[in-house]
């Protein structure tokens, strides 16, 4: 059956409201056009597959005027009723002026039941003179951005984890993180001063937990859930299983978790399998192998956004590099890909194809403005 041609309800509800919310940091006496207007556009360019600053000026400047009516633009001729969309130059002050907190904000989630914590390098930032931008994330399930950090100069994510959680209410919060983040700090964190639960990816740079999760005895436990899946030419099998865990010498961790991939190429009949752990501190009663092995691929598939930004939107060749433009463009890449994802097509470019071939009212309606 072919897909629907009606745009779906938006993604964030809300979204159009939010825009118009964030905070302005331009002087009161020069502005022309309402920070809501110049983010919304920023945003429908990105939808319409624009990769940079220049590109989304020229989707601005090619707006008919009933879409720069729905967008807000100002009105420079009244007898008329004419008006004009901001200009590139404005569209770069903008988004690099706006605190990223407040950018980051417009996709936030209404519950924060799960949060996976995701860093990532802009790397077209770098400079001869200064290291790439890096920003740290924390994700809900689907990709919203429940809030965002830039992480300093010279320091590292671990750093930035308090920054990053320190505005949310996470009590209750189950809290995800690759093996940067397997830390007693980290966990002591959560569990102690924020009531919060984590499942900690465990690799070798942690080697002695490594070495005491992977002589567990494996063998003898139950596979708790299995999960069976084909695409892209490959049939993938997990299985999961968990130990409670009494004497691991990692704060609050109760069980480990052990998922082991098994991945047959579909053409040439290749087979290849590979085995993740991690360590939580949810026990058993509250969260069993399904719901562990669940919540250790959501984490996998919030990894996965950095390459959808990367190999659609080219994040890695942007090169914004000055103020706040890379951590803001970054967060607008995310939610582009959040709304795009609510198409339900085969995949985002083919949901960027689609929202372009009615430019200047499809990512409208798919931000939900009137």
């Amino acid at each position: 059956m072919p897909h629907q041609s009606a745009t779906p309800q938006p993604a964030v509800g809300d979204l159009a409201q939010r825009l118009t919310a964030v905070d302005d940091p331009r002087d009161e006496r020069g502005i022309r056009h309402e920070i809501g207007t110049v983010l919304v556009i920023a945003l429908c360019a990105l939808l319409c597959g624009s990769r940079s600053l220049r590109a989304i000026g020229q989707w601005a400047a090619n707006t008919p005027q009933h879409t720069r009516t729905r967008l807000g633009c100002r009105i420079t001729d009244p007898e008329l009723g004419l008006r004009t969309a901001p200009s590139t130059s404005t569209i770069r002050r903008v988004l690099l002026a706006c605190t990223p907190a407040g950018v980051a904000a417009l996709a936030r989630p209404d519950s924060t039941a799960v949060l996976a914590l995701d860093g990532e390098t802009l790397r077209g930032s770098a400079t001869a003179q200064q290291a790439a931008t890096h920003v740290l994330a924390a994700l809900a399930p689907g990709g919203r951005i429940a809030a965002q950090v830039p992480v300093a100069g010279k320091t590292s994510e671990i750093a930035a984890v308090e920054d990053l959680l320190g505005p949310l209410d996470i009590d209750g919060t189950v809290v995800t993180a690759d093996a940067l983040h397997t830390q007693t700090s980290t966990a002591r964190y959560l569990a102690e001063q924020r009531g919060a639960d984590y499942i900690l990816t465990v690799k070798r740079n942690q080697p002695s937990l490594f070495e005491q999760v992977t002589r567990l005895p494996w063998a003898q436990a139950p596979t708790g859930d299995t999960d069976r899946h084909r695409a892209h030419g490959r049939a993938e099998t997990r299985t999961v299983k968990a130990l409670s865990i009494e004497v691991l010498g990692f704060p609050h961790a109760v069980q480990a978790v052990r998922i082991r991939r098994h991945v047959t190429d579909l053409r040439t009949g290749e087979v290849s399998w590979t085995c993740a752990y991690a360590v939580t501190s949810l026990p058993a009663e509250r969260a069993g192998a399904a719901r562990l092995g669940g919540l250790v691929r959501g984490h996998w598939a919030i990894e996965a956004l950095h390459h959808v930004r990367d190999s659609t939107f080219a994040e890695d060749a942007c090169k914004v590099r000055t103020g706040h433009g890379p951590a803001n463009l970054a967060a607008l890449r995310s939610l582009a890909a959040l709304l795009l994802s609510a198409l339900k097509r085969p995949t985002i470019p083919d949901a960027i194809r689609w929202v372009s071939y009615a430019c200047f009212t499809h990512p409208l309606d798919l931000i939900g403005l009137a």
